[in-house]
C-alpha cells in the first residue's frame, strides 16, 4: 500500500477542490482525506494501491475545471487512522 502527503498551491479553494477530490480518490477505492489550510492550500492523504495513488496525485495536478494548480508537492505519509476516503476540517 502506497500512501503519500500532497499539498496542493495555486487557486485550489472556493471551486470545489475538496469534493472533486473526495469523489475521485473514493472512484479509485483510495483512502485517506482532504482539507483547505489556512495558508490558502489543499493539502491530502492518499493511501492505496500503488498505481491509484500515482493516477491521482496527476489528477491533482489539474484538478476540477474552476482551479488553477501552479504547483503539487508530494511525500510520504503515515497511513490514514480511518479507512474511505473524507473531507476532513480545514486547518
Amino acid at each position: 500500500m502506497k500512501r503519500v502527503h500532497v499539498r496542493i498551491h495555486g487557486q485550489v479553494q472556493g471551486v470545489w477542490f475538496r469534493g472533486w477530490t473526495v469523489d475521485a480518490a473514493s472512484q479509485r477505492g483510495l483512502h485517506g482525506w482532504v482539507r483547505n489550510v489556512h495558508d490558502g492550500t489543499v493539502e491530502a492523504v492518499f493511501a492505496g494501491d500503488d498505481a491509484k495513488v500515482d493516477e491521482m496525485v496527476e489528477r491533482c495536478h489539474e484538478g476540477p475545471p474552476a482551479a488553477r494548480v501552479s504547483k503539487v508537492d508530494v511525500s510520504e505519509a503515515e497511513a490514514p487512522v480511518e479507512t474511505g476516503f473524507h473531507q476532513a476540517a480545514s486547518v
